[in-house]
């Protein structure tokens, strides 16, 4: 290694180190700095209008735009209106078309549909005081209106759908083949006549030529003998 002799100049010799600035210093610039920022953006602010003056020329054409908007508004809930109403209103023609009813106001219950005493009884049996006067369920026209054999003094009508029913043992009929009968109309009065036991009227429902249970039937038209309820205006009038 050579060894450095005393005459070789030094090239540090005559430098001074600069001292590095207090970082108090740094500090205070760039404190300024955020400050001047934010006094040039008050300033830029105070050039803008107060945003609670409102223009008054401004302020009518909202006024106006919102007038609009709720007539129009007031216009479809009218005409929605008067749309439902044009839909749902019926005539009292079709209300007794359709109508289906109970076939007495006062009854009891006291046989189903089903098989009894080893054969089918095709109906139900409704147990009124004999006399009382009943009514035709549906609008139709009457079939057979007379004696017949187990069925005593019987009423058939016939339903605009095909479906037939039978008002059965009466002690009285009041209407006569080839008749045309309304719902409610009173056809008959109950009795006890043909293979019966007691006073009552017998509901048979033929649909398609084949008996069906009355009770399932009539439900499905919106009346329920069980719970006395009957669809005055028909299935899916409102």
């Amino acid at each position: 290694m050579r060894q450095r002799l005393s005459s070789e100049p030094d090239r540090y010799r005559g430098r001074r180190r600069v001292p590095t600035p207090p970082r108090s210093r740094y500090a205070v610039v760039v404190t300024s700095a955020f400050v001047g920022a934010g006094v040039v953006a008050l300033g830029a602010a105070s050039q803008l209008p107060d945003a609670k003056t409102i223009n008054p020329s401004v302020l009518q054409n909202l006024e106006a735009g919102d007038a609009l908007a709720d007539r129009s508004a007031d216009g479809d809930r009218a005409s929605r209106g008067e749309d439902r109403t044009a839909s749902t209103k019926i005539s009292d023609e079709q209300a007794e078309a359709e109508a289906w009813l109970l076939p007495l106001d006062d009854y009891q219950f006291t046989s189903p549909y089903g098989v009894r005493f080893g054969k089918l009884h095709a109906g139900i049996d409704l147990a009124a005081p004999e006399g009382t006067p009943y009514k035709a369920v549906h609008a139709g026209q009457v079939t057979a209106a007379g004696y017949n054999g187990g069925y005593g003094y019987a009423i058939t009508v016939k339903h605009a759908d095909g479906t037939e029913m039978i008002y059965a043992h009466s002690r009285r009929l009041m209407v006569k083949a080839g008749d045309t009968v309304k719902a409610g109309q009173i056809i008959g009065e109950v009795g006890n006549t043909g293979y019966s036991y007691g006073t009552h009227l017998h509901l048979e429902v033929h649909v398609n030529g084949a008996t069906t249970d009355p009770i399932v039937f009539l439900r499905e038209q919106g009346v329920d003998i069980k719970l006395r309820i009957e669809s005055v205006y028909g299935v899916g009038a409102s």
